[in-house]
């Protein structure tokens, strides 16, 4: 990590920093890094609290499918890791969660509204993509104008707590028992695999 903890946090940050302790048995990094500034730490939290709240518009699986998509296309360690395990908590296909950072192979896996949600994702997220009226259109047999606001929402927030993340080079806590890889980890095994077969001897012919 790039910067350094603390040695002693606000009064008004110290509260939410031993909930954490408690619930997850370690304070999560990015806490003490917002933590610096109280003010920001507090309206981090409260945003992010009102888009995951219980009584969201938008389901507890879509929401974490999001989230942790979102971290995979930011190469973000610590979203993967955290997202990915309030998604295994949520989400009963173990297959669905592995597939997640590769979807479009494993498309079958998927319900059409979340095809629809993972779309409008990567179009918000992977720079030179752009939002279209034909996705709108797709999403709203799904969602009323309310709930795609939650969802615009939650998809900008998670880019920019997983732009924070990476900057600052915030590292996994190990929360998330299963495996899910970034998107950039994939690319990068896929790569290995291309050099790999290129440098094998073509096989032989037999006369």
């Amino acid at each position: 990590m790039r910067l350094a903890k603390k040695n002693k946090y606000s009064i008004f940050v110290r509260p939410l920093l031993w909930l954490q302790k408690r619930n997850f048995g370690a304070e999560l990094t990015p806490s003490l890094l917002w933590g610096r500034r109280p003010p920001l730490f507090w309206l981090v939290a409260g945003f992010f609290g009102y888009l995951d709240r219980r009584h969201s518009p938008l389901s507890p699986v879509t929401r974490s499918l999001v989230c942790v998509r979102v971290s995979q296309l930011n190469d973000c360690e610590f979203c993967v890791d955290a997202n990915g395990m309030r998604l295994a908590e949520r989400c009963d296909s173990v297959e669905k969660i592995k597939a997640l950072s590769q979807w479009q192979q494993y498309i079958t896996l998927f319900t059409d509204e979340e095809i629809a949600v993972l779309h409008y994702v990567e179009a918000m997220t992977i720079t030179g993509q752009k939002v279209t009226e034909t996705m709108l259109a797709d999403l709203q047999q799904w969602f009323d104008e309310d709930s795609l606001v939650e969802l615009t929402a939650l998809i900008a927030f998670q880019n920019l707590s997983a732009k924070f993340n990476t900057a600052l080079d915030v590292p996994a806590q190990g929360f998330c028992s299963i495996p899910i890889t970034s998107a950039l980890n994939d690319n990068k095994s896929a790569d290995k695999q291309d050099a790999s077969s290129a440098t094998q001897p073509p096989p032989s012919s037999k006369s």
